[in-house]
């Protein structure tokens, strides 16, 4: 796996952060808790894209799409936010939730996996 320098890190673990606070926030003040999430998948999606795996290992290249789809899913839960904010769009009601828990249980799982198939595969 291709590691990110440091501060890059630092700025995946702040977009990270911020859609967490984002996500809960929503629930008191949506357009300030849309705005943080938003960032925060901006920050936290493009830079965990950056990270690449080009080795041979079947099962880890299966597990960074799995990771990618995640990442979909966060930017896709982004998006019905700002769709339920501002009221136009199909995401009128919660449909954003349903993405975000997508993309939680995937990037949950292949957080656990890869460093497993890797440690595996030394």
């Amino acid at each position: 796996m291709k590691e990110l320098d440091r501060r890059l890190v630092v700025l995946q673990q702040l977009g990270a952060v911020l859609m967490l606070v984002g996500a809960a926030l929503f629930l008191w003040r949506p357009v300030v808790g849309t705005v943080l999430y938003t960032v925060g998948a901006l920050l936290f999606c493009p830079l965990q894209m950056l990270q690449r795996y080009e080795g041979p290992n079947f099962t880890l290249r299966r597990l960074r799409r799995q990771q990618l789809l995640g990442l979909i899913a966060f930017l896709c839960g982004a998006c019905c936010m700002v769709m339920q904010v501002g009221r136009f769009g199909f995401a009128r009601r919660n449909e954003w939730v349903v993405c975000v828990v997508i993309g939680c249980v995937l990037e949950l799982y292949t957080a656990f996996r890869i460093p497993a198939e890797l440690k595996k595969e030394e």
